[in-house]
């Protein structure tokens, strides 16, 4: 895509393995992206970005993906939104990039209000976080981009501002607590989802539990990495206003803004990168999650999984094959986050728990 690639090659030399399905991924995806600029130049009106989300977004596109968008209005409502998410469903669908959401039309209109307003509290429902998170973690704004870098900006603002022990309590470390604890909620929603899909729709379920302990998961550890990012990566930054704030609210801001423009991947490599992770732990999350991207780029096996019934669950070869890999990248995580670099583990012993 278009972000700092550059880690992703530096670790595969600690490593000393190649990842052709991380490459392949990112190929796809910039050459989507330029796809969809060329057809949807101009079909965003003034105070709105048109947003993709999911597997592009990060630069995992695979033939068989979605693309997840939304027009994000961030201005006055008006009714010619929902004409412009009409007309931009009918050039996805007629140019044979995506067919019609069976969610109907609405699922493609968003407005900035409730993302930066309804953080927690009863009107902050499922959709409303998620969107949220992910526009944080994997967006990319198609055109137009002000009105998406204008809400990021917002966002990440009241997270700060309303972030007391940040800003005030002289104890460190630096940690965005209100940003992590809200990733950590959207987390735990995706993961009480996912049951409730295996229950109520059957089909797809292998790939969606393959996807839940892969990019999924992904997502979720880019999303604590982000949160850490002030003790882990601006440890030597400035960041005392000198007004009787730890942190200088602009700054600090800036600084995430810069952090949350890295995919979840290169989120990952960044943390890999640390000197006291081995190039053994390296290898297991990123050789394990290019095979995980292997098999999605897969038509074939894809539809395999897609197709695949509940019964056949302990039988089935691929399932299998897909599995052993989602233990492995766990075994990964595991020894990033609570083995061999303790200052990530405290952290995550801190935050993450209590």
């Amino acid at each position: 895509m278009e972000a700092r690639s550059e880690v992703i090659e530096r670790l595969a030399e600690k490593v000393g393995h190649t990842w052709p399905n991380v490459v392949a991924a990112r190929e796809r995806s910039a050459a989507m992206l330029a796809r969809l600029r060329e057809l949807l130049r101009g079909q965003d009106p003034e105070d709105t970005s048109i947003i993709v989300f999911g597997s592009f977004a990060r630069g995992e596109y695979t033939v068989g993906s979605d693309i997840d968008w939304t027009l994000l209005i961030d201005g006055r409502a008006d009714e010619a939104h929902l004409t412009q998410a009409r007309a931009i469903t009918k050039l996805l669908k007629e140019s044979k990039i995506q067919d019609e959401s069976p969610f109907g039309v609405f699922d493609n209109v968003s407005f900035s209000h409730p993302i930066l307003h309804q953080i927690g509290g009863h009107d902050d429902t499922n959709r409303n976080t998620t969107q949220r998170i992910l526009l944080l973690l994997e967006s990319v704004a198609i055109g137009r981009a002000e009105a998406h870098e204008r809400v990021l900006d917002l966002v990440l603002s009241r997270y700060i501002a309303d972030d007391r022990g940040l800003r005030f309590s002289k104890r460190k470390p630096l940690v965005l607590g209100f940003l992590f604890n809200d990733i950590v909620r959207y987390w735990r929603t995706i993961t009480i989802d996912f049951q409730a899909k295996q229950r109520n729709k059957r089909d797809g379920w292998a790939l969606r539990n393959i996807k839940l302990r892969t990019s999924r998961k992904l997502l979720f550890a880019s999303g604590m990495l982000t949160c850490f990012s002030l003790q882990l990566f601006g440890s030597g930054e400035p960041w005392s206003s000198g007004e009787g704030e730890r942190v200088d609210p602009v700054r600090t801001r800036r600084f995430l803004r810069d952090r949350i423009r890295l995919t979840p991947l290169e989120h990952m490599a960044e943390a890999l990168l640390r000197p006291k992770i081995s190039a053994e732990t390296a290898g297991m999350v990123m050789d394990n999650y290019d095979a995980f991207l292997g098999i999605v780029a897969d038509e074939e096996k894809r539809k395999h999984l897609v197709n695949l019934p509940v019964e056949a669950l302990g039988e089935d070869a691929l399932f299998k094959e897909a599995s052993r890999l989602t233990y492995t990248f766990q075994d990964g995580l595991d020894r990033l986050f609570f083995e061999e670099d303790e200052d990530i583990a405290s952290l995550v012993r801190r935050f993450g728990v209590f």
